[in-house]
């Protein structure tokens, strides 16, 4: 079993100079020692997690943590790339992409959408690839064998809408444009049917530790919700509840890098 750390002393042999189109980085000036595995949610981006970049600049994030934020297809760099409507089939490309990545310890964070995909490259980057990630963190989901399919990706573009809207995040303002809207709709129709059809499954138990993080007043995933992780979390599993809804990393994220740093450093 690869647990993800270097091969030699610490020396990087795999991801200098790699350039992936699943990933952007954000490499700290000196060597890599460890990496957070940023993963969004439905709608989302790479960009949605720019800001965190700066953390590595700033030191907010443990000497030595690249950052690399996932490219969904069908959208920003990749907007002419057909949007993935799978979130088992985004875990297979994410788990493959990520090899080169895994001279150093991986940890997977993930927010909404994001979490359920982090948790199947988890279990995909052990099971085929023989690498155990230093830690899962999953973020305002509800744990694999209680989410609930929805059908919201078969509704009408003006449903699709309200729903994002509903949400709230950042990328709800952007809509607003008539010309983007119709460029990232088909994305954001794909991420929905991911979540949607994304439907309870046995709770099946990552080698990792896993930790919770929900904003408390979020409107569609409780604390209890959050708890459930737990079950999948044989190696330890630890909640943090932060001020804030469904979107409470944009406020917290200072919080929520302090708590990601346990993990990383």
């Amino acid at each position: 079993m690869n647990h993800g750390f270097p091969a030699r002393g610490g020396e990087q042999t795999m991801a200098v100079g790699i350039e992936s189109r699943w990933f952007r980085r954000y490499a700290p000036a000196g060597a890599v020692r460890g990496r957070l595995v940023c993963l969004p949610h439905a709608g989302g981006s790479a960009g949605f997690f720019h800001s965190w970049g700066r953390a590595v600049a700033d030191g907010a994030l443990p000497a030595g943590v690249e950052l690399l934020t996932t490219r969904y297809p069908g959208r920003q760099e990749r907007l002419e790339e057909p949007a993935i409507d799978s979130v088992e089939r985004l875990a297979d490309e994410i788990s493959a992409a990520l090899q080169p990545f895994a001279d150093t310890p991986l940890t997977l964070f993930g927010h909404s959408m994001g979490s359920s995909v982090g948790y199947e490259v988890a279990l995909r980057l052990e099971s085929r690839y023989g690498v155990r990630p230093a830690a899962l963190v999953v973020s305002a989901r509800k744990a694999p064998h209680q989410v609930t399919p929805k059908d919201t990706y078969l509704r009408g573009d003006r449903a699709l809408l309200e729903e994002v809207h509903r949400i709230g995040g950042t990328e709800a303002a952007l809509l607003a444009d008539a010309e983007l809207r119709e460029l990232v709709l088909p994305a954001l129709r794909a991420d929905f049917k991911a979540v949607g059809t994304y439907g309870p499954r046995p709770p099946l138990p990552v080698g990792c530790p896993v930790t919770g993080l929900v904003g408390d007043r979020d409107p569609r995933v409780s604390v209890a919700d959050l708890r459930a992780w737990a079950a999948v979390a044989p190696a330890g599993f630890d909640l943090t509840v932060l001020p804030g809804d469904h979107f409470y990393l944009v406020q917290q994220r200072a919080a929520v890098l302090r708590a990601l740093t346990a993990h990383l450093g």
